[in-house]
Protein backbone atom coordinates (compact mmCIF):
# COMPACT_ATOMS: atom_id res chain seq x y z
CA UNK A 1 0.00 0.00 0.00
CA UNK A 2 1.02 3.48 -0.75
CA UNK A 3 1.18 6.38 1.17
CA UNK A 4 -0.33 9.34 0.15
CA UNK A 5 2.01 12.48 0.28
CA UNK A 6 -0.20 15.32 1.74
CA UNK A 7 0.27 18.79 0.17
CA UNK A 8 1.63 21.64 2.26
CA UNK A 9 -0.29 22.50 4.74
CA UNK A 10 -1.82 26.15 3.91
CA UNK A 11 -1.74 28.80 6.35
CA UNK A 12 -4.98 28.77 8.47
CA UNK A 13 -7.42 32.13 7.30
CA UNK A 14 -7.48 33.37 10.97
CA UNK A 15 -4.87 34.28 13.60
CA UNK A 16 -4.62 31.77 16.85
CA UNK A 17 -3.79 34.04 20.07
CA UNK A 18 -3.14 31.92 23.06
CA UNK A 19 -4.07 33.43 26.73
CA UNK A 20 -2.39 32.66 29.49
CA UNK A 21 -3.15 32.28 33.08
CA UNK A 22 -0.39 35.61 33.63
CA UNK A 23 -3.55 37.34 31.42
CA UNK A 24 -0.44 37.37 28.48
CA UNK A 25 -1.60 36.85 24.83
CA UNK A 26 0.48 34.68 22.51
CA UNK A 27 0.38 35.34 18.68
CA UNK A 28 1.10 31.25 17.24
CA UNK A 29 2.06 32.66 14.08
CA UNK A 30 4.69 35.25 14.85
CA UNK A 31 5.99 33.28 18.14
CA UNK A 32 5.63 36.18 20.26
CA UNK A 33 3.62 37.98 23.31
CA UNK A 34 1.36 40.44 22.05
CA UNK A 35 -0.42 43.64 23.89
CA UNK A 36 -3.82 43.74 23.37
CA UNK A 37 -3.23 46.70 21.64
CA UNK A 38 -1.66 44.55 19.37
CA UNK A 39 -4.08 42.23 19.36
CA UNK A 40 -6.62 45.76 18.61
CA UNK A 41 -4.42 46.38 15.37
CA UNK A 42 -4.97 42.71 13.96
CA UNK A 43 -8.64 43.95 14.12
CA UNK A 44 -7.83 47.12 12.51
CA UNK A 45 -6.11 45.37 9.52
CA UNK A 46 -8.83 43.01 9.20
CA UNK A 47 -7.10 40.22 10.31
CA UNK A 48 -9.67 36.88 11.57
CA UNK A 49 -8.28 36.63 15.44
CA UNK A 50 -9.23 33.92 17.42
CA UNK A 51 -8.11 33.99 21.10
CA UNK A 52 -8.10 30.79 23.02
CA UNK A 53 -7.65 29.83 26.10
CA UNK A 54 -3.95 28.31 26.55
CA UNK A 55 -4.88 25.29 28.86
CA UNK A 56 -8.17 24.66 28.07
CA UNK A 57 -8.53 25.79 24.63
CA UNK A 58 -12.13 27.42 25.64
CA UNK A 59 -12.98 30.19 22.68
CA UNK A 60 -11.97 33.54 24.63
CA UNK A 61 -12.15 35.44 21.69
CA UNK A 62 -15.55 37.74 22.30
CA UNK A 63 -14.16 38.62 25.73
CA UNK A 64 -10.95 40.01 24.13
CA UNK A 65 -13.09 41.91 21.36
CA UNK A 66 -15.46 43.68 24.60
CA UNK A 67 -12.19 44.20 26.47
CA UNK A 68 -10.47 46.49 23.05
CA UNK A 69 -14.00 47.72 23.38
CA UNK A 70 -13.77 48.56 27.16
CA UNK A 71 -10.91 50.20 27.20
CA UNK A 72 -11.35 52.54 23.67
CA UNK A 73 -14.70 53.59 25.25
CA UNK A 74 -12.51 54.49 28.34
CA UNK A 75 -10.07 56.33 26.47
CA UNK A 76 -11.23 58.86 24.38
CA UNK A 77 -14.60 59.80 22.48
CA UNK A 78 -16.82 56.65 23.28
CA UNK A 79 -19.29 55.51 20.23
CA UNK A 80 -21.95 54.44 23.19
CA UNK A 81 -23.89 56.95 25.17
CA UNK A 82 -24.51 56.06 28.60
CA UNK A 83 -28.62 55.50 27.50
CA UNK A 84 -27.65 53.70 24.37
CA UNK A 85 -25.40 50.69 27.07
CA UNK A 86 -28.83 51.10 29.24
CA UNK A 87 -30.65 49.71 26.60
CA UNK A 88 -28.59 47.36 25.28
CA UNK A 89 -28.47 45.59 28.67
CA UNK A 90 -32.18 45.38 28.86
CA UNK A 91 -32.29 43.60 25.75
CA UNK A 92 -30.13 40.17 27.80
CA UNK A 93 -32.92 38.11 28.75
CA UNK A 94 -35.94 40.11 26.60
CA UNK A 95 -37.62 37.81 23.75
CA UNK A 96 -36.28 40.46 21.43
CA UNK A 97 -32.22 39.74 22.43
CA UNK A 98 -31.32 37.61 19.24
CA UNK A 99 -33.15 40.00 17.47
CA UNK A 100 -31.71 43.04 18.57
CA UNK A 101 -27.97 41.40 17.67
CA UNK A 102 -29.03 40.76 14.32
CA UNK A 103 -30.35 44.30 13.83
CA UNK A 104 -27.24 45.53 15.31
CA UNK A 105 -24.90 43.87 13.40
CA UNK A 106 -26.97 44.36 9.75
CA UNK A 107 -26.97 47.60 10.73
CA UNK A 108 -22.91 48.21 11.52
CA UNK A 109 -22.45 46.14 8.28
CA UNK A 110 -24.29 48.58 6.24
CA UNK A 111 -22.68 51.26 7.67
CA UNK A 112 -19.41 49.72 7.14
CA UNK A 113 -20.34 49.22 3.46
CA UNK A 114 -21.43 52.58 3.11
CA UNK A 115 -18.27 54.24 4.36
CA UNK A 116 -15.79 51.81 2.02
CA UNK A 117 -18.08 52.32 -1.01
CA UNK A 118 -17.24 56.20 -0.42
CA UNK A 119 -13.69 55.69 0.60
CA UNK A 120 -13.48 54.35 -2.88
CA UNK A 121 -14.88 57.02 -4.23
CA UNK A 122 -13.03 59.66 -2.70
CA UNK A 123 -9.92 58.21 -4.10
CA UNK A 124 -9.50 59.92 -7.20
CA UNK A 125 -11.72 63.20 -6.31
CA UNK A 126 -10.01 66.76 -6.64
CA UNK A 127 -11.35 69.30 -4.39
CA UNK A 128 -13.10 71.02 -7.01
CA UNK A 129 -14.59 67.18 -7.81
CA UNK A 130 -15.46 67.51 -4.23
CA UNK A 131 -17.16 70.95 -4.00
CA UNK A 132 -19.26 69.75 -6.96
CA UNK A 133 -20.19 66.66 -5.65
CA UNK A 134 -21.53 68.28 -2.36
CA UNK A 135 -23.24 70.81 -4.29
CA UNK A 136 -25.27 68.55 -6.27
CA UNK A 137 -25.83 65.62 -3.24
CA UNK A 138 -24.74 63.05 -5.28
CA UNK A 139 -27.35 60.27 -6.45
CA UNK A 140 -24.74 57.49 -5.63
CA UNK A 141 -24.64 58.82 -1.86
CA UNK A 142 -28.70 59.41 -1.77
CA UNK A 143 -28.76 55.98 -3.15
CA UNK A 144 -26.07 54.16 -0.55
CA UNK A 145 -27.71 56.18 2.27
CA UNK A 146 -31.52 55.07 0.77
CA UNK A 147 -30.66 51.34 0.87
CA UNK A 148 -29.09 51.71 4.27
CA UNK A 149 -32.26 53.59 5.57
CA UNK A 150 -34.41 50.57 3.81
CA UNK A 151 -32.59 47.86 5.65
CA UNK A 152 -32.49 49.44 8.90
CA UNK A 153 -36.36 50.42 8.45
CA UNK A 154 -37.10 47.21 7.10
CA UNK A 155 -35.26 45.21 10.39
CA UNK A 156 -37.37 47.56 13.01
CA UNK A 157 -40.79 46.66 10.70
CA UNK A 158 -39.38 43.00 11.10
CA UNK A 159 -38.75 43.44 15.64
CA UNK A 160 -42.03 45.15 15.44
CA UNK A 161 -43.69 42.38 14.00
CA UNK A 162 -41.58 39.64 15.99
CA UNK A 163 -43.01 41.61 18.89
CA UNK A 164 -46.95 42.04 18.42
CA UNK A 165 -46.74 38.21 17.55
CA UNK A 166 -45.25 37.41 21.04
CA UNK A 167 -47.45 39.58 22.61
CA UNK A 168 -50.66 38.85 21.37
CA UNK A 169 -48.93 34.82 21.81
CA UNK A 170 -48.81 35.41 25.43
CA UNK A 171 -51.83 36.92 25.88
CA UNK A 172 -53.75 33.73 23.99
CA UNK A 173 -51.68 31.78 26.69
CA UNK A 174 -53.97 33.99 29.24
CA UNK A 175 -57.17 33.76 27.11
CA UNK A 176 -57.41 36.98 26.64
CA UNK A 177 -57.76 38.02 22.30
CA UNK A 178 -56.72 41.43 21.21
Amino acid sequence: MQEKKSAPAAKSAQRVIKKYPNRRLYDTDTSTYITLAEVRQLVMDHQHVVVRDAKTGEDLTRSILLQIILEEEAGGAPIFTESVLANIIRFYGHAMQGFMGAYLEKNVQAFTDVQAKLAEQSQSVTPEMWAQFMSLQSPLLKGMMGNYVEQSQSMLTQMQEQMQKQTEQMLGAFGIKR
